[in-house]
């Protein structure tokens, strides 16, 4: 299925699935969830604690990370609600895969690698087992995989990652390391120029690298950011190096691609606003996607345009990319799961009455209408 050209401002169009698929013998679920972060963990957290004991799928290194996804890279989380002395990323990812196991989550360190949804229940496959014959099944899926912030890889640029290199403003600006210092970000479009403009509250001076001689950025963003009195843009400008004490970065090596002269940038902190990479390849040929490759859904919801496929958390969303919001879109995608379970098994005349699952009233929503 082809991208959508103007990304999640196109309508979604919901397709249902072929019924009266055969279910595996081998594993059957009612939800099964790709993605162990915040929007994977807590939708198994609600759909645990309303007894439909769903499967979460960690993922071995999947799109790079380990189980926990991306924040299991970030140093100090300090804008999640609930941890007012702040938290490391690793250890609030164990946290919410705790709370996921208490409730009954079976929580399977594995990759899914293949999956056909082209007919309900939705059969799918794990990584080494993509031609096997023998597969499992789900009534519904949730994907979760994420997206991950695109990087240079400079030489040192693995040595002072989240030790003064990160790729979001909003959740290290405010860091200690970064307050009163120099800090330089990389990239020419909206995002380099809103996250600069961010850093300024924080930062001494905040250098753009930008590799052309002009921003990519609308013409309102451009025109704020280049006025700003605590920005420098540096044009035709690329780093080359990321230097540091062994410890902590406090210099860029730059060069100027159109003169070829070199120097060396003192600034205590980096920042990538380059784009992301959504973790779409599993799915990009059976949903629809935008044009970056976002998995698209209908607006207000979780459902992606196969019915009883949900998406929450970064990889639906281009343009909040936090914790919370992932978490929010978690419980979406699980209530909405939640629900349409109901409502099939109240229209199987085979389920007895009294074995169809009742959400409680307000994953119905009747509590708003």
């Amino acid at each position: 299925m082809a991208p959508v050209p103007n990304g999640h401002s196109a309508d979604v169009e919901v397709h249902e699935p072929k019924a009266g698929g055969e279910k595996s013998k081998r594993m059957h679920s009612q939800v099964v969830i790709i993605g162990s972060g915040p929007a994977g963990h807590t939708a198994a957290i609600y759909l645990a604690r309303a007894n439909l004991e769903p499967v979460l799928y960690e993922g071995m290194l999947a799109n790079g990370f380990a189980p926990g996804g991306q924040l299991t890279t970030t140093t100090d989380v300090e804008n999640f609600p609930g941890f007012p002395d702040g938290v490391t990323g690793p250890e609030m990812m164990d946290k919410f895969r705790a709370q996921s196991e208490r409730f009954g989550t079976k929580i399977i360190t594995e990759t899914i690698a293949k999956v056909d949804f082209s007919q309900r229940p939705f059969k799918y496959w794990t990584e080494g087992e993509e031609e096997d014959a023998e597969f499992m099944t789900a009534d519904t899926i949730i994907i979760a995989t994420g997206a991950s912030a695109k990087r240079l890889y400079l030489p040192g640029e693995e040595t002072y990652w989240q030790s003064g290199i990160s790729a979001c403003a909003v959740c290290d600006g405010a860091v200690p390391i970064f307050r009163n210092k120099p800090l330089a970000v990389i990239g020419g479009g909206d995002s380099a120029a809103e996250e600069a403009t961010y850093l300024t509250k924080y930062a001494s001076h905040v250098y753009v690298l930008v590799r052309r001689n002009e921003l990519r950025a609308s013409k309102i963003m451009a025109k704020r950011l280049t006025n700003h009195p605590k920005v420098t843009v540096l044009w035709n400008t690329v780093a080359t190096e990321c230097k540091g004490d062994g410890d902590l970065l406090n210099a860029l090596a730059i060069k100027d691609i159109k003169t070829g002269e070199e120097e060396d940038l003192a600034v205590n902190g980096l920042f990538y606003a380059i784009g992301h990479e959504p973790a779409t390849a599993l799915v990009k040929s059976q949903i629809q996607l935008d044009a970056d490759g976002y998995v698209l859904t209908v607006p207000g919801t979780a459902q992606t345009s196969i019915k009883g496929v949900f998406a929450a958390g970064d990889v639906q969303d281009k343009k909040y990319r936090q914790a919370i919001t992932s978490a929010g879109s978690g419980c979406m995608a699980a209530l909405e799961a939640e629900r349409l379970i109901a409502e099939e098994e109240a229209e199987d005349e085979s389920i007895p009455a009294d074995k169809v699952h009742v959400p409680a009233q307000g994953y119905l929503g009747t509590d708003k209408e």
